[in-house]
């Protein structure tokens, strides 16, 4: 049984814990992460998940991502997640999420790190990769286009590739 911390409308934890798939009650939410690498080449390391996890199966996905659980802050999730699902260490504990993206039952932070990573070093989470590998933007939008990525907006996938190198929303100071 996977607890997860519970927050109101303003992002403040509630000091209630909520169990991994049963409905939250209206006005609470959840924390999720995404983390995504990218290289010096400007391309996304992005994973497979595995042919029998529930949700997607098989399908490819950003390069990390999962609800925080209950006492994780949105750093120590994503350098947990990260840790877990591809073997990769980064220390998140000065870092900010680029992105926030509220969502109906909850709100999603985006990190996006720079990092040549080698694949050959990383190490696979059997329950849920089967596989990683790096990919141009224009990859990514073909693999969402062939239903073979998850169907995450093709206008997200340009903002993560645009935002990468920055943060926030002017392009030019």
């Amino acid at each position: 049984m996977e607890l997860w911390d519970v927050y109101d409308i303003n992002r403040s934890k509630t000091e209630r814990t909520w169990v991994r798939g049963t409905e939250l009650d209206p006005g609470d939410f959840h924390l999720v992460i995404h983390v995504c690498i990218f290289n010096s080449n400007g391309e996304m390391l992005i994973q497979q998940r595995q042919s029998f996890k529930e949700g997607w199966p098989n399908l490819w996905d950003l390069t990390a991502g999962g609800s925080a659980i209950a006492g994780d802050t949105s750093q120590t999730a994503a350098q947990r997640e990260l840790h877990e699902e591809i073997g990769l260490k980064v220390d998140f504990q000065h870092l900010r999420p680029h992105l926030t993206i509220n969502f109906d039952n909850g709100f999603d932070d985006i990190y996006l790190i720079q990092e040549d990573v080698q694949l050959h070093m990383l190490t696979l989470q059997y329950e849920e990769v089967q596989n990683v590998k790096w990919a141009s933007k224009e990859e990514i939008l073909t693999m969402i286009k062939n239903e073979e990525f998850l169907p995450y907006y093709e206008s997200l996938i340009h903002l993560l590739f645009d935002c990468r190198n920055k943060r926030g929303t002017i392009s030019k100071v």
